[in-house]
């Protein structure tokens, strides 16, 4: 059974950082391009940041230049490095395989609230 567990979120104000954890288990971590989704209240989930096996990453817009996406294999955990928060970065935030995700792969995400 794989699971997936997020940790690491909290209450920071703006400008500041947080470092996402996804811990994972039930699954071949090595072999699957992963990433971390966000989804605000109101919208849609999104994908926010990807990685691929080899360590190649692709961003979104909305956070290029301000976080930054790890994974560690032997450890079969994945981060996300998260600098100059702002507002609009309040989500609650989520690990699954990308740029595809598994549906039956959502866990219960960590809540990141970034205060004005």
């Amino acid at each position: 059974q794989v699971q997936l567990v997020e940790s690491g979120g909290g209450l920071v104000q703006a400008g500041g950082s947080l470092r996402l954890s996804c811990a994972a288990s039930g699954i071949i971590f090595s072999i699957n391009g992963m990433g971390w989704y966000r989804q605000a209240p109101g919208k849609q989930r999104e994908l926010v940041a990807a990685i691929t096996t080899g360590g190649s990453t692709n961003y979104a817009d909305s956070v290029k230049g301000r976080f930054t996406i790890s994974r560690d294999n032997a450890k079969n955990t994945m981060y996300l490095q998260m600098n100059s928060l702002k507002p609009e970065d309040t989500a609650v935030y989520y690990c699954n395989t990308a740029p595809a995700y598994y549906p039956a792969y959502w866990g219960q995400g960590t809540q990141v609230t970034v205060s004005s």
